[in-house]
């Protein structure tokens, strides 16, 4: 059976009913994405309720989180790196801001097109994703490719400047793994029909990223490649052996790099540390108090943080202007979407849908977890931008693609769906005709 049968089923049609299933199915299903998610803050009669139970409570929760946190992106990577622009862009303290804006620019029409696809379209463009994902990796290492923090992990394309293939490698592997996995449900239980091509596919993208000495992104793709293992019910024998293999992998990294190891160090050990930006990081969280000391008032940005200040620790910038209670408006922003993507995941009716909506909410979620500990150090530094307002052309642009994605899952739910159509057949012109008669 083809994976894009489940595909083209509409999406009120309801699903022959599966064989029986045996316990250790039944607990996999348990695992998965149904368990109660679907119905999660609908259930009794207070406003919360009410709204959440209406069909595209999904789509507008999508909708506004992303945008505000789209907004506070634009507004922190014109605060944050108007510093560091001006030095290395002959003072141009403008330059990052309007880069950012012309990916924006382009990413926003992008999410909107890709927020009226349907789910068979969704299978083409993961395949097609996948192999345009794997040649810009590839251009990566011709004299294309540029080096920079330790990393060959850039393309320079003129007029665009650099661009980071790994970010939109990221959602082709979601997209393209949710259109494998779609058909293997009933053949979870067996790790050749699991893995297979599944494995060979991040196993080709994790190789060409670890290659470019890029561990932080190494890492966000393993984990979101267990993610979709977990969603998908996949037998914990397999992820065991694949978290061994993981594990082995980036302890080997670290050892064998000297670099990594004196990050390792010196987060074990603040006093010996090599660079003090994660300590002028908590110095940022920390002057800003309850409600910060103004946008464009942050005093780390001269030097404290680098070249940091509107990448990694642009997070530390925020707090340092807007203070505790803008950081939690942040992580309310990034609850909320990964809220709402679970729903969806949990609510749509088909498999690729699911998966994809799963996949690019663990994406997120990961990633902005990864960035929010280490900016707070509780973890060692890896690299890796906090989605939406970290300063990055391609990864805003990889964001907003996933944005798209859960935009259009969530416009397919089976209730969302039946609205819009009826919807569409509202709005048919009515032809009227008058007949005349002879006298």
């Amino acid at each position: 059976m083809s994976a894009l049968s489940d595909l083209r089923r509409p999406a009120g049609a309801k699903k022959p009913s599966p064989p029986a299933q045996g316990s250790a199915a039944k607990k996999r299903h348990n695992r998965g994405l149904k368990g109660g998610m679907a119905e999660l803050g609908t259930r009794g009669e207070g406003n919360l309720a009410r709204v959440l139970s209406r069909p595209l409570a999904d789509y507008y929760l999508i909708l506004v989180s992303s945008a505000l946190l789209v907004g506070l992106g634009v507004l922190m990577v014109l605060s944050a790196s108007s510093v560091f622009s001006s030095i290395t862009n002959q003072g141009d303290a403008y330059y990052y801001l309007v880069r950012q804006l012309a990916f924006l620019c382009v990413g926003v029409p992008v999410a909107w097109w890709l927020s009226r696809r349907s789910a068979a379209a969704y299978a083409v463009l993961g395949w097609l994703g996948m192999i345009g994902s794997i040649g810009l990796l590839a251009l990566v290492f011709t004299p294309l490719g540029e080096d920079a923090y330790g990393n060959r992990a850039w393309l320079r394309i003129e007029p665009l400047g650099t661009i980071q293939p790994s970010e939109f490698a990221k959602a082709a592997l979601i997209l393209w793994s949710a259109s494998v996995l779609a058909n293997r449900t009933k053949t979870l239980s067996d790790p050749r029909r699991l893995l297979f091509p599944f494995i060979i596919g991040f196993g080709v993208v994790e190789g060409m990223v670890l290659l470019q000495k890029d561990l932080g992104t190494a890492i966000v793709i393993a984990l979101i490649m267990f993610a979709m293992l977990w969603f998908v019910g996949a037998p914990l024998r397999v992820l065991s052996a694949l978290g061994c293999v993981g594990a082995l992998v980036i302890g080997a990294m670290v050892i064998t790099d000297p670099e990594r190891m004196h990050r390792l160090f010196s987060f074990m050990n603040p006093s010996d540390a090599v660079s003090d930006q994660p300590m002028n990081a908590i110095y940022a969280l920390a002057s800003g108090g309850w409600w910060g000391v103004g946008l464009g008032g942050s005093r780390q940005k001269w030097g404290g943080l680098y070249n940091g200040a509107q990448t990694d620790y642009v997070l530390a910038v925020l707090g340092e202007e807007m203070g505790l209670f803008g950081v939690l408006f942040v992580l309310l922003l990034f609850f909320v979407l990964a809220f709402t993507g679970l729903r969806i995941a949990a609510r749509s009716s088909s498999r690729l849908l699911s998966y994809a909506a799963a996949g690019m909410t663990a994406w997120i979620v990961i990633q902005a977890l990864i960035n929010i500990f280490v900016v707070m150090r509780l973890l060692p530094v890896v690299g890796v931008p906090l989605p939406f307002l970290s300063q990055g052309g391609s990864a805003l642009l990889a964001n907003l693609i996933a944005v798209g994605i859960l935009l259009g899952a969530a416009r397919q739910e089976p209730e969302a769906a039946r609205l819009l159509a009826a919807g569409r057949k509202s709005r048919q012109p009515r032809m009227t005709s008058v007949v005349g008669t002879r006298r």
